[in-house]
């Protein structure tokens, strides 16, 4: 079966210990609900710098990520439906989609 990348975008990090857990706990339930799809879980990433040939620019950009996942999926349709229900969408982020391919 394919598998997807997932780039997780936006999202603001929760402000105290309590909510940290509470998104998590929403995060492991969704994971949960995916099931065998989930290949890799991934992790949240922090300061990202995006490199050209010519320049170094901090901060991801304009929309930098902010975590990462592979899900197993039929095809892009099925990837990008398991991903509506992530909870990042909750706090204004997004999800990018993209194929894997195999080398």
């Amino acid at each position: 079966m394919p598998k997807f990348l997932y780039v997780y975008h936006g999202s603001k990090k929760p402000e105290t210990p309590e909510e940290g857990e509470k998104v998590l706990a929403k995060w492991y339930a969704w994971f949960e609900k995916l099931g065998d799809a989930v290949a890799d879980g991934g992790n949240p990433v922090g300061l990202s710098k995006t490199v050209t040939g010519r320049s170094v620019v901090d901060n991801g950009g304009a929309n930098p990520a902010s975590g990462y996942s592979v899900i197993s999926a039929v095809d892009i349709d099925d990837a990008t439906d398991k991903a509506k229900g992530c909870p990042i969408h909750e706090n204004g982020g997004s999800v990018e989609v993209a194929e894997v391919i195999e080398m």
